[in-house]
């Protein structure tokens, strides 16, 4: 692989998750990104409260991606190779984090909208 493009990463992200998982979950992805902006438009401020919430949730969504990943893959903490491996591990469970946090701020928003002067 002498060039990474972005033709190239869509294709290795099919075959790590599968062509359907993959693109189910950038429609859910879209679609939470989507309402988040929705939200901060329509409210036009942050709720610091609900912010708070969402922060406190990200060390569920940490967790949470990187055991999705490793069930997706058949692999474990085991199989950690080296340095990239960690890295990559990170990266998603950081991933998860902030995308937890943005839908968990999303729907604290949807569900419970600022009162009205």
């Amino acid at each position: 692989m002498k060039d990474l493009t972005f033709g190239t990463l869509i294709a290795v992200f099919e075959e790590i998750f599968g062509r359907t998982l993959f693109w189910v979950m950038v429609a859910v992805a879209g679609l939470v990104t989507l309402a988040y902006l929705y939200v901060l438009i329509r409210d036009r401020q942050v709720s610091w409260k609900k912010f708070l919430w969402a922060q406190l949730s990200m060390p569920i969504g940490a967790v949470a991606a990187v055991l999705f990943v490793q069930t997706i893959t058949r692999s474990g903490l085991r199989d950690i190779g080296g340095p990239v491996d960690v890295i990559v591990l990170f990266g998603v469970a950081a991933l998860g984090a902030v995308g937890v946090a943005i839908l968990v701020y999303t729907i604290q928003s949807l569900l419970n909208p600022p009162a009205r002067d």
